[in-house]
């Protein structure tokens, strides 16, 4: 058993020290002083008139020369479809797009963002949506085409507001995680998801591959699926600068937090073969790291200070590695939690496994 503890460790730290380590000493290039091409900003809504009377105007205030905001009112009844009419004369760059109720179509996120995409006046789209702010007035600025002509993907990061109790601080811990993973993968040359929350694309890539017809009978996806599919070392790129970032209301319920993670789980499933190894074996590896150390307890006391030495000694390595991502990533507030945090996620998201598997299978967008 003790064995197997220090190779699951060994696995651990492959990922943390030739990944995550990757990310956490990566330049962060300066944002760009002057635009290249005009860009198009998407954003759906379904039923986000609050969210869109506070956030819209820091996206159509960007400091960019040319850019339109397109924003596709997805059958919204709280009040949106009046809201934006009213903005849509008051701004020269706002176009609305408007999905009526019809069974002709299938509903869902996927079609909204097609209907977005196809109304867009520029080839540079920009992905955003109606609860996220950027941090800065010079988001786009960073998140624009960049000089590399092959680059047809751009992936940004998107990380929740703070808000009081253990659920927030979770939501957080669980997005940079998953954050670190995506973005450290995509510098060693493997991207394989992006988040529709912050990122960019080619709206000729979009068309090229047929949009999202290879997944369109999935809730999810519009973000990380077409990224898995499209992605490459040759074409993609990321983004740390922290003005480039977005920032995200967070759930504040345990239901809408676990509905949320339900979509994602369903979508990880049509991930490349050799993508879902390599994140399986993550997912194992810590499962059986921490299942063995509770199944070392019942040995020998010899045997428990040496499995307690192994934790000891991931933790620490862990520990020169997080904080410093934590803090690049606006999550310093956490890097003090990181340990406890990691097994309360652990043990949170195999629940969610269980749930997703053999819950009910119909999850809406909105």
């Amino acid at each position: 058993m003790l064995s197997i503890l220090a190779f699951c460790l060994l696995v651990q730290l492959y990922y943390v020290l030739f990944i995550h380590l990757k990310l956490a000493n990566a330049k962060i290039e300066e944002i760009p002083l002057s635009a290249r091409k005009p860009c198009s900003v998407i954003i759906c809504a379904r039923n986000e008139m609050a969210n869109l009377e506070q956030y819209l105007p820091t996206i159509l205030n960007q400091n960019y020369p040319e850019f339109e905001v397109v924003v596709v009112n997805d059958r919204s009844w709280d009040g949106t479809e009046e809201f934006l009419e009213a903005w849509e004369k008051k701004f020269s760059n706002l176009k609305v797009v408007k999905i009526l109720d019809n069974d002709k179509f299938i509903a869902g996120k996927k079609f909204a963002v097609t209907m977005g995409i196809k109304a867009a006046k520029y080839d540079w789209l920009v992905f955003t949506d109606a609860d996220c702010t950027p941090a800065s007035e010079n988001w786009l600025m960073d998140m624009q085409q960049p000089v590399n002509e092959d680059v047809d993907i751009l992936l940004g990061y998107s990380p929740y507001l703070k808000r009081r109790g253990l659920l927030n601080a979770l939501i957080r811990f669980e997005t940079f995680f998953t954050a670190v993973n995506y973005l450290g993968f995509a510098l060693k040359g493997m991207p394989y998801m992006g988040v529709g929350r912050n990122m960019a694309y080619k709206k000729s890539l979009f068309f090229k591959n047929k949009g999202f017809a290879a997944h369109m009978h999935i809730p999810s996806g519009d973000d990380d699926l077409f990224v898995n599919a499209h992605a490459s070392k040759y074409n993609t790129e990321i983004r740390l600068h922290q003005d480039s970032h977005v920032w995200s209301e967070p759930n504040r319920t345990w239901s809408g937090y676990l509905k949320q993670k339900k979509r994602h789980f369903g979508a990880g499933k049509l991930y490349k073969a050799k993508h879902k190894f390599i994140l399986s074996l993550q997912i194992i590896f810590q499962f059986l790291f921490y299942g063995f150390f509770a199944g070392c307890m019942f040995l020998s006391r010899e045997a428990q200070y040496i499995a307690g030495g192994i934790l000891l000694l991931s933790i620490i390595i862990r520990s020169f590695v997080y904080p410093k991502l934590l803090k690049r990533l606006n999550y310093g507030d956490l890097r003090w939690w990181f340990p406890i945090l990691d097994i309360l996620l652990f043990l949170f998201l195999t629940l969610n496994g269980f749930l997703a598997m053999f819950g009910k299978k119909k999850v809406n967008w909105k």
